[in-house]
């Protein structure tokens, strides 16, 4: 297959790219390198500068491949902006660049492009649970503009598929972590300009560029009074997109949550980065962040059932370790 991979200059679309080259397949990066960066796009995967929102750009490249003989038989989109926080600050470029930029890319599709698409989107897009583990026909109700433009898209593909016969998978998920392990190594894992993300924080303080880890609240209804959060190896998570990528060919549309199924604390991450690194690893409380619910668990049930996803990082030390040997290798060499 030749895939058009939207943001594959980034950790998660990147290591996707990765996987697709090893399997035999045909990989080509779109990405505008503002979160993405050149070195995280595969040997031997061609890579395109390019916005998303350029409909005219995807339009030439979908007709370049037709011209050369060889279409395109899917885009796996990743292409967008992931904070949360900052999307409850400035709202209005989560719909431009997650929204209303997807809408140029299905544009082109439909003109030109591939029938396929698997649309990484995102658990966000459930708001506040009223029951754990979440389960696809949860109601959807985000608490933030980040999720609330994943779920824009998500409701326009319903009706590009009702009308245009678009067939879609939506890939629904909370926290990716670790690192893909290959035959030439580790070689990309997770970083984010200005760092929100636990596990790297966490890192990081092992490697002495942070004092400590902050702990926000430890009087939350769970067994030890921190967070609990849902986390997938990212390794995983691709190999659930090759999945839906290649059941698309059957089916129509796909709508599946992506997990680790039982969740773990704060403390838990923190104990086990502990563990792994051997560095101490101070921590400090503060108080609750407004928001923050205490358990975020998603099912992946049904993706286990109908695509046949196995998940070869199930335990957290797994996970840390492969996160850690990177995290070294970035800021050590």
């Amino acid at each position: 297959m030749k895939i058009l991979v939207t943001g594959g200059a980034g950790y998660i679309g990147g290591t996707v790219a990765g996987l697709l080259t090893a399997r035999g397949h045909q990989a080509v990066v779109y990405d505008n390198l503002s979160h993405g960066r050149r070195e995280l796009v595969p040997a031997g995967v061609d890579f395109v500068l390019g916005e998303l929102s350029d409909r005219s750009a995807i339009e030439d490249l979908f007709i370049a491949a037709k011209n050369e003989g060889r279409p395109f038989d899917g885009v796996l989109h990743f292409a967008a902006l992931i904070e949360a926080g900052e999307s409850m600050v400035k709202p209005e470029i989560y719909f431009r660049n997650n929204t209303a930029s997807t809408l140029a890319l299905l544009e082109a599709m439909l003109a030109h492009g591939p029938r396929r698409l698997v649309f990484s989107s995102t658990a966000a897009v459930y708001g506040e649970p009223e029951s754990v583990p979440i389960q696809e026909d949860a109601r959807l109700q985000p608490t933030n503009a980040y999720g609330e433009s994943k779920l824009l898209v998500e409701h326009m593909l319903t009706w590009f598929n009702r009308i245009h016969g678009l067939h879609y998978a939506s890939l629904r998920y909370f926290n990716v972590a670790g690192a893909p392990e290959g035959p030439d190594g580790i070689t990309r894992g997770e970083a984010h300009e200005p760092e929100s993300h636990l596990i790297p924080l966490v890192l990081d303080v092992a490697l002495g560029r942070r004092p400590s880890i902050r702990i926000y609240g430890e009087d939350y209804p769970t067994p030890d009074g921190t967070c609990i959060r849902d986390y997938i190896h990212v390794s995983d998570l691709a190999d659930a997109h090759l999945l839906a990528l290649e059941a698309l060919e059957t089916r129509d549309r796909l709508i599946f949550n992506l997990g680790n199924g039982q969740g773990f604390s704060v403390r838990q991450v923190i104990e086990s980065a502990r563990r792994v690194t051997g560095h101490p690893i101070p921590a400090e409380v503060h108080p609750r962040r407004p928001g923050d619910p205490a358990v975020l668990i998603a099912s992946s049930d049904k993706a286990i059932r109908e695509l046949g996803w196995k998940p070869r990082y199930t335990q957290l030390d797994d996970i840390l370790r492969t996160a850690w040997t990177w995290h070294q290798k970035r800021y050590q060499s």
